[in-house]
Order: C-alpha cells, then sequence, then structure tokens
C-alpha cells in the first residue's frame, strides 16, 4: 500500500496505570493515570496509546473520553488499543493493534481513511505482514530484556532490529527495555523513534523524564 498516513511524532508513550498508583480505588487510579500523562504532555509528548486491557467496555469508554479531551488540549494525537470501537467513539487519531488484533486492513476499512493504524511486532515475519496489511507504522521488540515483555520471549536486540529494518519501508519504532542510555543506539539502528511506558510514567519526575527522551531523539534525528 503507497497511500499510507504521516506518522508526524518520534515518541509514543504507552500508558500502564499500574505503573502510575497501586490502589484498587478506580477513580483515583483514573485520575492518576490522567495526571500522569498530562505531566508527559506537558513535556511536550505529541502521541499516547491507551492501553489497558483489563478495564470493562464502559470503564474504557470513559477513561478514553478524558484522555481524549487532555490530547486535544495539548495538540497530541491520542491512540487506542485494540479497540477500534472506542477509538471511534472517541474521536480518537489511531488505533494500535496487537497479533491477536483484527487485522490492520479489516481494522481500516471499519475506521475510515483517516485513522492512523499502529500494529506491534515481534520478528520479521509479523512487520512484513502488518506492513502488507496496511499498517501505517509499527513497533518491534521487545529490544532489550524488561519484565513486561518476558511473554514475548528472547529480546530482539538492535542488530537484529536493523536487519529487519531494512526490509521494512514503514516507520518503525523501538520498544522494550528503552532507556536513557541506550535511545542513540536505537536510533542508530534505524528507528523512527521510540514507545515507552516506565521510562516516563515510572519515574518521580515525568515532565522531566518526557523532556529527556524528547531532548535525545532530537539530537538523533
Amino acid at each position: 500500500m503507497t497511500n499510507r498516513k504521516r506518522v508526524d511524532f518520534n515518541l509514543y508513550l504507552i500508558t500502564d496505570r499500574k505503573i502510575v498508583t497501586k490502589t484498587d480505588d478506580s477513580s483515583l487510579v483514573t485520575g492518576h493515570l490522567l495526571e500522569a500523562v498530562e505531566d508527559a504532555l506537558k513535556a511536550g509528548v505529541k502521541a499516547i496509546q491507551l492501553r489497558e486491557k483489563d478495564l470493562a467496555t464502559r470503564e474504557l469508554l470513559d477513561v478514553a473520553r478524558r484522555m481524549r479531551e487532555l490530547t486535544l488540549r495539548y495538540g497530541a494525537k491520542l491512540f487506542i488499543n485494540d479497540r477500534v470501537d472506542i477509538a471511534l467513539c472517541v474521536h480518537a487519531d489511531g488505533v494500535h493493534l496487537g497479533q491477536h488484533s483484527i487485522p490492520p486492513s479489516a481494522a481500516g476499512r471499519v475506521a475510515g481513511k483517516g485513522m492512523l493504524i499502529g500494529v506491534s511486532t515481534h520478528g520479521l515475519e509479523e512487520a512484513d505482514i502488518a506492513e502488507k496489511e496496511g499498517a501505517d507504522f509499527i513497533t518491534l521488540g521487545p529490544l532489550f530484556p524488561t519484565p513486561s515483555k518476558l511473554r514475548y520471549g528472547a529480546p530482539v536486540g538492535t542488530a537484529a532490529f536493523k536487519r529487519i529494518k531494512e526490509k521494512i519501508s514503514l516507520p518503525v519504532f523501538g520498544i522494550g527495555g528503552i532507556k536513557r542510555e541506550n535511545v542513540k543506539e536505537v536510533m542508530s539502528a534505524g528507528a523512527y523513534g521510540v514507545a515507552l511506558i516506565s521510562g516516563i510514567l515510572g519515574e518521580g519526575n515525568r515532565k522531566a523524564a518526557a523532556e529527556n527522551y524528547l531532548k535525545l531523539l532530537g539530537e538523533q534525528l
């Protein structure tokens, strides 16, 4: 496919409310998550993926609506993980699909031409399929060891990442175990940008952490 939509960000923040707060009070969880994301938006982050897979549909829709208001306020894009229906309901900018989600081609037919489609991949075969099925960009990893990605097997590593990127024309975001000290290595391997969770949301000063990553990415572009 040749008419892919432009990806105009290189730092992709993925949410995980369990990193932000340990409370079981859903109202507090939502507030803390929004506060954490706003810290990143204040720093200049321009793309947020709402990824809270275990929330019930109505609760997820409520969080998505509030996240949409927040991202619009800061001129940032909002992606919804997996749920094309939720993305459409809140007028999100895109949807991010996993390997067990509907294919990008099907998501595109449902969502229409205006919605960006990202896909999580873990190797060349998945990346190639995502490209052929109409994804606008992909994440590829895990690049480095990280507890949140253990179920996906051994880390891809930057050498393999570079080989895969050379065969894929899509923007490819590195994900998994990315820290400030290895951003340069990831970008040198051909990454379009990086996707982060704990690197920002797990920090005490989330705004400063986001600013540091944005600065590092700016230096590598």
